[in-house]
């Protein structure tokens, strides 16, 4: 017979073995999500407008098909070539529309009956767009919606230096074409020109040209050279430098301009007069 203390023994015993299950079960669990999460940041986050460019690679996977399963590459050409139906067509197609003409492939092949076709985008290499020039960080950048727009593109490179120009040139193909516009980009922003904001493409290049500059030297009290900001006049100019030194004089400022033809023009500009690229302001010394 089976004393009342080894029953209350046994007892405790399942519930031990009851609680350390249910705790290896929780710590199961954890590692689970935390696994699944991992994978998920693992992956790129795309936008669901984003158009398969040449160089991506992607993991096609078919529901209940394991050998289906192929991580390809994009090629130049658009295209990939895939088990069972061949070469694929997917360049500039967003990803729904290239899971569907693959499982369209498999359907009308007589491969699988109702194929479910999933593609995880695994690196993005195909629409790209360079930023060159004066920003904070210049390179290659992947455009991962569909309608990225100039300033989206400048902020993925930091923004313009202090001596980037106000003036952005935009290379590309539009419609087979060749394509160059240049923007006055503060304008999109100052006198409200969202029309010059343009949406960008895949290989299209941004170039931010140096800003332009004035020199100025004599009697000046910093003399050197000095970007020339919107509007600036000769004056402006003038106190940019610090003004002129006790023995200089304002009324007696000579610039020496570029004219057409390359040749050098001495001139006597009024105070309110606009100062050019690459201008040289001589400040001559007073008379008394």
């Amino acid at each position: 017979m089976i004393s009342h203390a080894t029953e209350k023994k046994a007892d405790s015993m399942t519930q031990a073995i009851h609680r350390l299950l249910a705790s290896l079960w929780l710590l199961l669990s954890a590692a689970l999500l935390t696994a699944s999460s991992m994978a998920a940041a693992a992956e790129p986050r795309v936008n669901v407008d984003y158009k398969l460019g040449q160089g991506d690679a992607i993991r096609i996977v078919v529901f209940q098909n394991p050998d289906l399963t192929l991580d390809s590459r994009v090629s130049e050409s658009g295209t990939i070539t895939y088990p069972l139906i061949g070469t694929v067509d997917i360049g500039g197609l967003s990803i729904e529309a290239a899971e569907k003409r693959i499982a369209k492939g498999l359907k009308d092949g007589g491969f699988v009956q109702k194929p479910q076709v999933n593609i995880i985008l695994m690196q993005v290499r195909g629409n790209q767009i360079s930023v060159l020039g004066q920003v904070n960080r210049p390179g290659r950048f992947p455009l991962e919606t569909a309608n990225n727009r100039v300033s989206d593109v400048l902020a993925m490179a930091g923004g313009m230096t202090p001596n980037g120009s106000d003036t952005v040139v935009i290379t590309g193909i539009r419609e087979g074409k060749p394509f160059r516009r240049e923007i006055d980009f503060p304008a999109i922003f100052i006198d409200n020109k969202s029309d010059e904001d343009i949406q960008v493409s895949g290989g299209d290049v941004i170039y931010v040209h140096r800003a332009p500059v004035f020199y100025i030297y004599g009697e000046a009290q910093r003399s050197g050279s000095y970007r020339i900001e919107r509007g600036m006049t000769v004056q402006q100019a003038l106190a940019q430098a610090g003004g002129p030194t006790l023995r200089g004089t304002e009324d007696r400022i000579r610039v020496h301009r570029r004219i057409a033809g390359g040749e050098i023009s001495r001139l006597s500009l009024e105070a309110n007069e606009p100062v050019r690229a690459d201008d040289v302001i001589f400040v001559r010394e007073s008379l008394f």
